[in-house]
């Protein structure tokens, strides 16, 4: 952990979508940033080389959390695993470099830092023990304290990532930040992003989408890519058909709770 930090911008869930990614680039407020934070599934999706090469040129500024999704491409790529519950998932995998494999494989799990107003907070993709565990914004406090557990009590404030919808809530006294999906956003189209201290400021990006699907359908060579994007950046899932669909996900059936 470094020093303090005044502002972080909090970026999750790009999904290798590059117009959505250098939308939000271009804030003057994410330009300003301390530095920008990424709490993975980064580069499953259309453009995964050139979101990388892209977020790796900013150099230090960028602070890096892997997720599931990552982790998948690299497993794929050596050999581990045949499939991806993703369908563009072998896609991108193959699109990488070996150099981009590598740098994946060694991305962090979490990152703890110090931000102003906020004390220690911890960075995550799905929860601090699993980058695939689901919790949302409706789980219940006995969800939250098992996915807690073991967790410093020093750390005021998670941010995670992982299901596509932005929120902020109190869970156990600990404050708890989704900024949503940059490049796959349920709920309603935009880029969705965080900026971080002394609060928890969630911002959505609007850019041009139809012109986004355009520029996917010419720069990538995945069969159903119009389709895929139109899908994606146009946001059709709803959040309440993406909070239908990960609900059991979180253990509330086998507790009873609907």
């Amino acid at each position: 952990m470094t020093g303090e930090y005044d502002r972080l911008a909090v970026l999750s869930d790009i999904h290798g979508v590059l117009p959505a990614l250098e939308a939000v680039l271009a804030e003057p407020e994410v330009a300003a940033a301390d530095r920008i934070v990424l709490t993975g599934d980064i580069t499953a999706g259309p453009q995964p080389a050139e979101v990388l090469d892209l977020l790796r040129s900013l150099g230090e500024r960028v602070l890096w959390v892997g997720g599931n999704a990552d982790r998948e491409l690299v497993e794929y790529r050596r050999g581990e695993r045949t499939e991806i519950p993703d369908p563009i998932g072998p896609f991108a995998a193959r699109a990488l470099r070996e150099d981009q494999v590598d740098f994946l494989a060694a991305l962090p799990g979490t990152l703890t830092l110090r931000v102003r107003g906020l004390g220690k907070v911890l960075f995550c993709h799905a929860t601090p023990r699993d980058d695939e565990e689901v919790v949302l914004v409706d789980s219940r406090l006995e969800r939250w304290a098992e996915v807690f557990l073991g967790l410093d009590p020093g750390i005021g404030t998670v941010v995670c990532g992982h299901t596509h919808m932005p929120y902020v809530r109190l869970a156990h006294g600990r404050l708890v930040v989704n900024p949503g999906s940059i490049g796959m956003p349920y709920g309603r189209p935009g880029a969705h992003w965080c900026l971080l201290g002394p609060g928890a400021d969630l911002r959505m990006t609007p850019y041009d989408i139809p012109g986004a699907v355009a520029r996917l359908t010419a720069e990538c060579a995945y069969p159903g890519i119009a389709g895929w994007a139109d899908f994606y950046l146009n946001s059709r899932v709803t959040d309440s058909e993406a909070l239908t669909a990960f609900g059991p996900r979180d253990g509330r059936e086998a507790s009873g709770i609907s």
